[in-house]
């Protein structure tokens, strides 16, 4: 498995004595489902796309708008009103051919849920509502699976590892309460762009750890970042 790896794309990475080549190989043999390519799923699914994660699932239904390309970097002008899941998966598959992308043209229900993150070891949330992260969160937990959750507003983002072996901290132990969560009106829409970039990354980073077995994931911890003052903090939950 390791002399058919490609080493001149990944050599900066394989070079990192934490990775190496058998980090490489576990990124190849890596499925990770990212749910949302919007925003945040942008930078998730282009850097874990960029370091050789074998199988990237996207599961999204919404298509390009203009307003997307603010911040939603996977995508051009010429994709406007064109699947999300689709032109993702066609960007992707450009900047890495080594590897397998799947589209999944479809919003995460309680119906297909178990179905899909079952294809995957593990889950990065690139969604922007309260009632899907609660379905990724139940469903990873009843599949004994991370779930990698990450969350944006304005100049604001935070990261943790849920459902990680090491210490079975879920979603629902930071935000107990489904039925309040659910009823909390929309909050405002405004986001700098580079917001869900620089929360994306993140996010990204921690799929990389957890895969290949290097550093310090954010399991039962919150990072958070506040962008007006460059502010970040890692909070025990």
């Amino acid at each position: 498995m390791l002399e058919q790896l490609p080493t001149e794309r990944y050599d900066r990475q394989i070079m990192l004595p934490e990775i190496g080549p058998e980090g490489q190989a576990k990124l190849a043999r890596a499925r990770v489902l990212v749910v949302g390519v919007g925003g945040l799923g942008s930078p998730i699914a282009l850097y874990l796309a960029g370091a050789g994660v074998g199988t990237l699932g996207l599961v999204d239904n919404d298509t390009v708008s203009r307003s997307n390309l603010q911040r939603q970097v996977l995508y051009g002008e010429e994709e406007v009103g064109r699947a999300k899941a689709l032109c993702a998966r066609q960007r992707l598959e450009a900047l890495n051919h080594d590897i397998l992308v799947r589209d999944h043209v479809c919003r995460l229900t309680p119906e297909n849920a178990a179905e899909l993150i079952g294809q995957y070891d593990l889950v990065v949330d690139g969604c922007d509502n309260f009632a899907t992260r609660y379905l990724i969160d139940d469903t990873c937990a009843a599949q004994d699976k991370p779930y990698i959750y990450g969350a944006i507003r304005a100049f604001d983002g935070q990261v943790s590892v849920f459902n990680h072996p090491q210490r079975r901290v879920r979603y629902r132990h930071l935000f107990p309460d489904e039925a309040t969560m659910l009823r909390m009106p929309v909050p405002p829409r405004g986001v700098l762009g580079v917001t869900p970039g620089i929360v994306g990354s993140v996010e990204a980073s921690e799929a990389l750890k957890l895969i290949a077995g290097f550093g310090e994931p954010l399991v039962g911890k919150l990072w958070t970042i506040d962008l007006l003052t460059m502010q970040a903090h890692v909070i025990t939950l």
